[in-house]
């Protein structure tokens, strides 16, 4: 298996399909893309590009209504290769919001914690 790129909203529309067998419909994934945009209709162009992108690269199946000019995309579901993918994404662990400091030190927010290796 190649090493994907995946965004921050890919991973989380993996780890939200992943546990559920079958169809998952795309409102489920509005909620994931509210931190990447702010408006309703630029949230529901943020999921529905990372639907199609995922789509494209073979980790979902889109099942929907297709227009002459469009498709409408109402569930999806993960393929084979997008369960592995999946397994990969909930199987990585997951990493803290760390800044190290140059003294050694790593602050998380406003507590400061000693980091010895």
């Amino acid at each position: 298996m190649s090493a994907l790129r995946l965004s921050r909203l890919q991973r989380a529309i993996l780890r939200s399909c992943y546990p559920l067998r079958g169809r998952v419909e795309r409102r489920r994934f509005h909620d994931l893309g509210k931190n990447e945009a702010t408006h309703a209709k630029d949230v529901v162009d943020v999921v529905t590009k990372a639907l199609e992108r995922m789509i494209d690269r073979g980790l979902l199946v889109g099942h929907g209504v297709r227009t002459k000019e469009k498709w409408f995309i109402k569930e999806v579901r993960l393929t084979p290769e997008g369960r592995r993918v999946a397994r990969v994404v909930v199987g990585t662990q997951q990493t803290l919001p760390l800044h190290e400091l140059k003294n050694g030190e790593l602050k998380n927010g406003g507590h400061t914690k000693r980091n010895d290796r």
